[in-house]
């Protein structure tokens, strides 16, 4: 059993809600984004969706596109991405999934990547631009090396593109609540418990719900049907502020 799924597990046993947190690889610095990551660890995450840079993330709003230029200026690459995920493993067991864009990957290599990950201590990836029929060749290394392909689900997927997409998935399923780029929102759809009713028709993994949460009352509104949620620009906007550790701690209490 990975790492994704012992998580939901024990979520599952004690009656509590998943925190899937959303921070950006080496922003401002590898260094600043190593501490990040620790608080948000402590303030009791239980997943991390670990970033990783790129020059035109097109599904990301000014938030986390400001943080992947911070991080490009600053020196990131894929490399010491992972090298940041052997340094996590030092100190926590926390399940990460390498979070990017297919360019990185194709460049690094996917063979090389899912390798290089799995030994660095990854236990997935999820590829925002990558749809179903583009991932055959990476989904063959994830399987190879023992990571979980993470699929996205929108509320414009099919029910007949969501059994598709859902058939071979592993780890748990992110459902995108509204079409657009990521970043925090005012108010928050209202027709999320049907949707994930309609997904679970296709898939008995655990189902997080993202995009637009910013704080905790959101994040348990949204979360009584789902089993996680999933918090990304919030949580950069906060550690670039300087109060991660506060809004970790709001989300997390909020959840139970």
């Amino acid at each position: 059993m990975n790492r994704i799924s012992s998580r939901f597990e024990k979520l599952k046993k004690d009656g509590k809600k998943g925190l899937v947190a959303y921070l950006t690889a080496g922003d401002p610095d590898v260094e600043t984004s190593e501490l990040h990551i620790r608080q948000a660890i402590e303030g009791g995450i239980d997943i991390l969706e670990l970033g990783v840079p790129f020059s035109d993330p097109t599904a990301d709003g000014p938030v986390i596109q400001e943080a992947a230029l911070r991080a490009l200026v600053s020196g990131i690459t894929v490399g010491k991405v992972l090298t940041m995920v052997t340094n996590i493993r030092r100190y926590s067991d926390i399940p990460i999934i390498l979070f990017g864009y297919a360019n990185p990957f194709f460049r690094y290599g996917y063979e090389r990547i899912c390798s290089d990950a799995s030994k660095a201590g990854a236990d997935g990836m999820l590829i925002v631009d990558m749809p179903l029929e583009e991932s055959g060749e990476l989904r063959s290394y994830i399987d190879k090396f023992g990571l979980c392909f993470i699929p996205l689900i929108a509320p414009t997927t099919s029910g007949d593109r969501a059994g598709r997409i859902l058939k071979d998935a592993k780890g748990f399923v992110y459902y995108i609540m509204v079409t657009g780029v990521t970043g925090a929102r005012n108010e928050i759809a209202t027709d999320i418990s049907s949707r994930v009713k309609e997904i679970r028709k296709y898939t008995e993994l655990p189902i997080a719900v993202g995009f637009g949460v910013s704080n905790g009352l959101q994040a348990r509104s949204v979360v009584e049907a789902a089993d996680a949620v999933v918090v990304g620009s919030a949580f950069v906007k906060a550690a670039r502020d300087g109060h991660l550790p506060e809004l970790v701690k709001d989300i997390r209490s909020a959840l139970g």
